[in-house]
């Protein structure tokens, strides 16, 4: 796995504008070496934040959207149109304005959906068009995902994998049914660790104070299971995407970071 590398932002929203860029490169690159790309979205107001960056950028018509696929790490177990659903916010803040191929766009099972109120059923079967969608190429029941990126919580979540709780620990499956999350709503779907490893490339996103805590936490050599964002590496790389609140309290001997 890859260490850890920083880029450090002035303020969240340069850091919101200077990742869409940093992403539509990425996408360009790896559909112009392979023909397509696939690319892991995150909620949270980072998440969306980008999203909405990307969606206003100038730039945005360099990616072929019709050869992107687009997945989530973690949803909200709610209704179909929910809008506190990642894939409801995606859509408002970008996908609903570019021509993405419906078909290329995994979102994770809601509440009415064919799996019903089962959480367990929808986490097998997001498992199982992830399985369909890996090649002979990859690391094992997953595509390698160009870039994976996670919003980082005040707690140091990612995804829906929480400090301490059993979706955190997991080893084997790919996806889980997460029960009883300490923030609203409690069941979720989400990525486990080993999913999130198989990426070429994870990008954490991290803005404002309430986040210096995590941050530091996490990359300040605490274990997973404490801290499941010091858990979530890349193959290639793994990148930490901040602002300076965010960055405020790492120790600058280990992790010096420098405003770009």
């Amino acid at each position: 796995m890859s260490t850890p590398q920083l880029v450090v932002h002035h303020d969240k929203e340069l850091m919101a504008q200077a990742a869409a860029a940093r992403l539509i490169t990425r996408i360009v690159d790896a559909q112009a070496a392979r023909g397509t790309a696939s690319v892991v979205l995150t909620g949270g107001r980072n998440g969306n934040a980008l999203l909405a960056a990307l969606g206003s950028s100038p730039a945005r018509d360099a990616i072929d959207w019709r050869r992107l696929d687009l997945w989530w790490g973690d949803e909200r177990f709610l209704p179909e149109g929910d809008p506190e659903r990642n894939v409801t916010q995606a859509r408002a803040a970008l996908l609903d304005s570019v021509p993405v191929d419906p078909a290329r766009v995994h979102a994770m099972a809601p509440s009415d959906g064919v799996y019903g109120a089962d959480v367990e059923a929808a986490a097998a079967g997001y498992a199982a068009e992830l399985a369909a969608a890996a090649g002979p190429e990859d690391h094992g029941p997953v595509p390698t995902f160009d870039v994976l990126m996670l919003g980082v919580g005040p707690d140091t979540h990612v995804a829906s994998l929480f400090p301490e709780l059993p979706a955190v620990r997991e080893t084997e499956r790919t996806v889980v049914g997460v029960h009883g999350a300490p923030k609203p709503p409690p069941t979720r779907i989400s990525l486990t660790l080993p999913a999130v490893r198989a990426a070429r490339e994870v990008w954490l996103l991290a803005a404002g104070e309430d986040k210096a805590d995590a941050v530091a936490m996490a990359l300040s050599g605490a274990g997973e299971i404490q801290a499941p964002a010091a858990g979530a590496r890349g193959r290639a790389r793994t990148l930490w995407l901040l602002d300076s609140a965010a960055a405020a309290e790492l120790p600058r001997a280990l992790y010096p970071p420098a405003l770009a």
